[in-house]
């Protein structure tokens, strides 16, 4: 290469450390240097939504329980930052899932319930809402909504208490209705299911009235919320200005070459 004088002599040329300098300062980008940003805040939301669900074996083997799974699903798609929660009932009540914000996965769960999700058999609402006003009250929710999703069955004098309970306690209360048809037992007037309404402050909605959930249950206000005391650990990440810096000495590539 020396002898076809390809190979130049004499002095450094400055030019021969530019694509040193360009690739140091890529590599310092690309390790991520940052600052941790201790102000930072993190904020929940102060309204929630709880869905209290039948499970019972005149719910889940009626031609109807579809429609009701759809109402659910529907109404978990438009809660926004709310977070909503899961309770399932029948002969006993359970907290399938607890508040939260993945409305996606909570609405997988919902369509994941059949005839054997409850171990117990009976229909006791009252527990469920007694449950759902334990969850509300524990989670310090402003305006909390409990949504109870059933044909019924079970609504007597104990459910209408834990009903008064969650409207004390500043939450609402609403209905859907199922009208099923399997049970031998007769179809519930619907002067009940408006009584609980009245009396939790809420509304009564039927399988059918999906447009009706979706606007009732949307975030179509501002969120109301609050501070928290615990910090999220938040960086800030000074990398891609290390690029723009990278950027000064790869503009000795372009210089003009002398003739």
């Amino acid at each position: 290469m020396a002898a076809l004088g390809r190979v130049e002599t004499g002095r450094r040329r400055l030019g021969s450390s530019v694509p040193f300098l360009v690739a140091g300062a890529v590599v310092l980008a690309l390790a991520g240097p940052a600052v941790q940003r201790r102000e930072a805040q993190t904020f929940r939301n102060l309204d929630g939504v709880i869905f209290v669900i039948d499970v019972s074996g005149s719910m889940v083997r009626d031609e109807s329980w579809p429609k009701l799974v759809n109402v659910a699903r529907a109404g978990l798609s438009v809660l926004g930052s709310k977070p909503a929660a899961l309770i399932v009932y029948g002969g006993d009540s359970y907290l399938a899932s607890p508040l939260t914000t993945d409305h996606v996965q909570l609405g997988q769960a919902v369509s994941l319930l059949d005839e054997d999700t409850m171990p117990d058999r009976g229909n006791r609402p009252a527990l469920a809402l007694g449950r759902a006003a334990d969850v509300l009250q524990a989670a310090d929710i402003l305006a909390g909504d409990v949504v109870l999703m059933t044909d019924g069955e079970g609504l007597d004098a104990n459910a209408l208490r834990a009903a008064q309970r969650i409207a004390d306690i500043g939450g609402r209360l609403s209905v859907v209705v199922s009208r099923t048809t399997v049970s031998d037992a007769p179809p519930v007037g619907q002067a009940t299911f408006d009584t609980f309404a009245r009396v939790g402050g809420g509304k009564v909605y039927d399988t059918g009235d999906l447009e009706a959930v979706m606007a009732d249950f949307g975030e179509t206000s501002a969120a109301r919320l609050e501070r928290q005391d615990l910090q999220l650990l938040l960086l800030v990440d000074y990398g891609r200005y290390l690029l723009f810096l990278a950027l000064l000495p790869a503009l000795m590539f372009f210089r003009r070459e002398r003739g």
